[in-house]
């Protein structure tokens, strides 16, 4: 047959994707290695998913969404950052996936350059190769605790440079940009004329810290630059509905539509009608699971203390980043494989994030109590004299 394009030939597979679906295939495993939240849907979200099919309101919507659903995410950025979001800057979205796939498709040519974290989630570059992009990674250095340095980003900036990747809470370093962090990025991005993606999939869960949008430090000199993903699949624990928004500078709205058009046409109206009643309904879900994740985070960092294993205090998402160097001997994508075989728990390699991420673990923190300290007291100790 035809040969596939190269950029799909050439695509590295998804690590993270690897040792699940090993970990999958071997029976009694326990699963570390994926952010899947664990919990019920709450009824009233079904419900409005189920009456939309009882109704037969199974035809096409518009582009962007209806109207009360775009309304509804355009009311919750407006409330969490501060600034007012009107109903035309938000379109509903396949997930947070397609919706970067869409920010990516508006912003980059080929041969253009998008800056992307290292450690980061390895579809940013995935996303940008597929559109003839190219991915530049910018460093997260343990030194510095994973944090961004506006040094080193713009050390990288180049001609070709249109767009700043940005991810708080950080998947998978559990790390948050504190207020500061975020305006010097906007103020870095204005002043060398980028756009910002701003991945917020993780927004509604912080501990301790506060969780600030770029949005909040985008109006000035050279007009709004900022796009901003979000999510239903972490924070109601609707993955498998697919479904997300972008929220986009002002004037966006036609090329968006027509995009739209090419991409997905418009999203399935039985998730839409249940992202409404997520977000306009009770919202026990949402402090539930957050309290969950806080209390899994902490029984998980007592284990790692207790074996002398260094890590990075996840201050949001749903992970917590581990040193295992002392074990994995220079490749840990190996260490985990061989990990799972012989003590049946699958956690997430470092390097599927990036190579800074080599000799480094995700733990997902999502899943049963029970399990979590079961699987990570399987892990091996470091000596700590």
């Amino acid at each position: 047959m035809p040969e596939l394009s190269s950029h799909v030939r050439d695509a590295a597979p998804n690590q993270i994707r690897e040792i699940t679906q090993a970990a999958w295939a071997q029976p009694d495993s326990i699963v570390l290695s994926i952010g899947e939240p664990g919990f019920p849907t709450p009824p009233h979200i079904l419900e409005a998913a189920q009456a939309t099919l009882g109704r037969d309101e199974t035809g096409y919507t518009p582009n962007a969404g209806i109207a009360p659903l775009r309304a509804a995410f355009a009311d919750r950025i407006s409330r969490q950052t501060g600034t007012e979001v009107s109903p035309g800057r938000a379109f509903v979205t396949s997930g947070a996936q397609q919706g970067l796939h869409l920010a990516m498709s508006m912003l980059l040519d080929a041969g253009d350059e998008i800056l992307i974290p290292n450690p980061g989630y390895p579809t940013f570059a995935m996303t940008a190769r597929l559109l003839h992009a190219e991915p530049v990674e910018y460093p997260l250095y343990p030194e510095h605790d994973f944090q961004p340095r506006i040094e080193d980003i713009e050390a990288l900036i180049t001609e070709k440079t249109r767009v700043l990747l940005l991810n708080s809470p950080s998947n998978p370093l559990g790390a948050v940009f504190s207020a500061g962090l975020v305006r010097d990025l906007v103020e870095l991005a204005r002043r060398r004329d980028l756009w910002i993606i701003s991945d917020e999939c993780y927004e509604a869960f912080t501990y301790d810290v506060p969780h600030v949008s770029p949005l909040a430090y985008d109006a000035g000199p050279g007009g709004e630059r900022v796009i901003v993903s979000v999510t239903l699949s972490k924070t109601y624990g609707l993955t498998g509905l697919r479904i997300g928004a972008l929220i986009t500078p002002a004037g966006l709205e036609a090329p968006m539509s027509i995009a739209m058009e090419a991409i997905v046409s418009c999203v399935a109206s039985p998730s839409q009608y249940a992202a409404l009643a997520a977000l306009t309904g009770p919202q026990d879900y949402v402090s539930a699971a957050a309290a969950h994740y806080r209390t899994n985070r902490d029984a998980a960092s007592a284990v790692l203390d207790a074996k002398s294993i260094p890590y990075l205090k996840a201050q949001g998402a749903f992970y917590l980043w581990a040193d295992l160097s002392h074990a994995s001997d220079g490749n840990v994508r190996a260490w985990t494989q061989k990990f799972l075989a012989e003590q049946g728990v699958a956690v997430a390699p470092g390097t599927a994030f990036g190579s800074i991420g080599e000799g480094w673990i995700r733990i997902a923190l999502c899943g049963d109590a029970v399990e979590l300290v079961t699987g990570l007291g399987r892990l091996p100790a470091r000596d700590s004299g």
